[in-house]
C-alpha cells in the first residue's frame, strides 16, 4: 500500500500529470472590466447593502447576508431562486486587502446545514484606467460540471453587478 501524499492545489496545477490537467479542468477563472474605480467595486463585495442588489444569479434575491469581514471571520448568505428554493452557501475570508484582494472559501450548505465541497475564491480588482479589471478565480471544484454551473452563475452576477454600478 502507498502512503497517501497531500500535494498543495498549485504544486498539482503545476505538475505535468494528468491529474494536473484534471485539477486545471476544475478551475474556473473570470475577468471582467467594470466601469467604476477598485474602491467601489470591492465595496460591492464586501457590503451587504451592496451585495443585496446584485449577489446571485439573475432573478435570485439574497434575503440574508452575513459578513464578518476580516482573516478568519465567517459569511454566510442565502440565494433564494425565483421558484422560492433556498441556496445557503458559506466560507471564511482568508485574506481581505481593500481595496486590491479578497480571498475566501466557498461551500454549498447541504440540507442539513453541513458544508459541501469547499473551494477557494480569489478576488483581484485592478485599477485600469479609472476602471477596474476583476479577475476571479474559484478552484479546486469536484467536476468540470459543477465548474461550468458556477461560471453561469458568477457571469450572471456580474452582469448583475455591472448594472448595479451605473447606477451606485
Amino acid at each position: 500500500m502507498k502512503p497517501n501524499r497531500v500535494v498543495s492545489q498549485e504544486a498539482a496545477l503545476s505538475a505535468g500529470s494528468s491529474g494536473a490537467t484534471e485539477s486545471a479542468e476544475r478551475v474556473l477563472a473570470i475577468e471582467r472590466i467594470f466601469d467604476a474605480p477598485p474602491s467601489l467595486v470591492f465595496k460591492a463585495w464586501t457590503d451587504p447593502q451592496h451585495l443585496v442588489h446584485w449577489y446571485g444569479p439573475r432573478g435570485f434575491t439574497l434575503p440574508s447576508c452575513k459578513l464578518d469581514l476580516r482573516p478568519g471571520g465567517a459569511w454566510r448568505s442565502c440565494m433564494l431562486s425565483p421558484e422560492g428554493r433556498e441556496h445557503w452557501v458559506r466560507g471564511v475570508f482568508r485574506e481581505i486587502v481593500e481595496p486590491e484582494r479578497l480571498v475566501f472559501t466557498w461551500a454549498h450548505e447541504n440540507e442539513d446545514g453541513a458544508p459541501g465541497h469547499e473551494t477557494l475564491v480569489t478576488v483581484t480588482f485592478a485599477e485600469q484606467g479609472g476602471k477596474t479589471k476583476l479577475t476571479l478565480r474559484q478552484a479546486v471544484f469536484e467536476s468540470v460540471k459543477e465548474r461550468d454551473s458556477h461560471r453561469g452563475g458568477w457571469n450572471s452576477s456580474m452582469e448583475r453587478l455591472a448594472e448595479h454600478l451605473a447606477k451606485a
